[in-house]
């Protein structure tokens, strides 16, 4: 690697900063640079998902579950450090968002993906309920159809691009693929929010345990065999604690309890940096 950057530094070159690695590479100019540090530039990765969609889009089976792989490559390449976690039976069953955009193990983002048929405004009852569930419950969100992204912070609007038109079939529009490199950038450059105000503390809370609630209702409703440990902890709970008590209910009492029990193990959390659920366990009080 040493031997590869003298030789491009004495020839001059000037080199543009990438939050990434420091600095841009010109890809035909460096070839060998570039295959040393299995790099793409931004512009690549995001033409190249494009005609990953508009080649699943040609098949008439395909539906919006089938553009998760051209997703998850588009977001584990922007950035060595960030990885796109999907999970699909979680996700389909109960109502999560389809992906958790992690660095390390802390989550910085989170990405609902529709169907490239399906606009995303105007949206209507069950998928209008879920938007503001996610947007009142998630600091830092993406819309997206694969065509169209909208760009939430805070449950506000900052930023929609378009990249393609559904017009007898995918045109990609190359003119907006800046912007949307801009915008993904700026999504995973996005760190834990600092919380002082106890207003806010609440309102973040309550919109997290709602959210929390609505997937835990979403799993036990899916369970019609009774086979997981929640349905479990469900009829223990009515069998010796309230005996009349409903699933929703249940599914309440169980996301305050998290959401609860989480506050209080950061609160008492040194080190501020990191936050896995194994350091939660560690640290709920006893």
């Amino acid at each position: 690697m040493a031997g590869i950057w003298r030789r491009y530094n004495r020839a001059n070159v000037g080199w543009a900063f990438n939050p990434a690695y420091g600095f841009t590479i010109d890809a035909q100019a460096f070839p060998d640079l570039m295959a040393y540090l299995n790099l793409k530039p931004n512009m690549s990765l995001i033409s190249d998902f494009i005609a990953s969609v508009q080649k699943t889009s040609s098949n008439p089976d395909a539906g919006e579950h089938s553009y998760r792989p051209a997703l998850q490559t588009l977001f584990d390449g922007l950035d060595r450090n960030v990885t796109a976690l999907n999970e699909p039976k979680l996700r389909i069953d109960c109502g999560a968002p389809d992906f958790s955009i992690r660095r390390g193990e802390i989550v910085i983002g989170y990405v609902e993906a529709k169907d490239v048929k399906i606009g995303l405004r105007g949206m209507k009852d069950a998928n209008k309920n879920q938007q503001e569930r996610y947007k009142n419950a998630l600091s830092n969100l993406i819309y997206t159809n694969c065509l169209d992204w909208d760009f939430y912070r805070n449950g506000e609007l900052i930023a929609s691009v378009t990249i393609a038109d559904f017009l007898l079939g995918i045109q990609a529009r190359p003119e907006k693929y800046e912007q949307l490199e801009n915008l993904l950038k700026d999504f995973i450059g996005q760190r834990p929010q600092s919380i002082t105000s106890p207003r806010v503390l609440a309102e973040k809370m309550a919109g997290k345990a709602i959210l929390i609630k609505d997937v835990l209702a979403n799993a036990l409703k899916a369970d019609s065999e009774l086979q997981t440990e929640l349905t479990n902890q469900y009829h223990a709970f009515k069998e010796h604690l309230i005996h009349d008590i409903k699933p929703d209910d249940f599914a309440d009492i169980y996301a305050e309890t998290i959401a609860y029990g989480m506050f209080a193990a950061r609160l008492h959390d040194t080190t501020l940096d990191t936050f896995s659920r194994s350091e939660a366990l560690e640290l709920l009080p006893k």
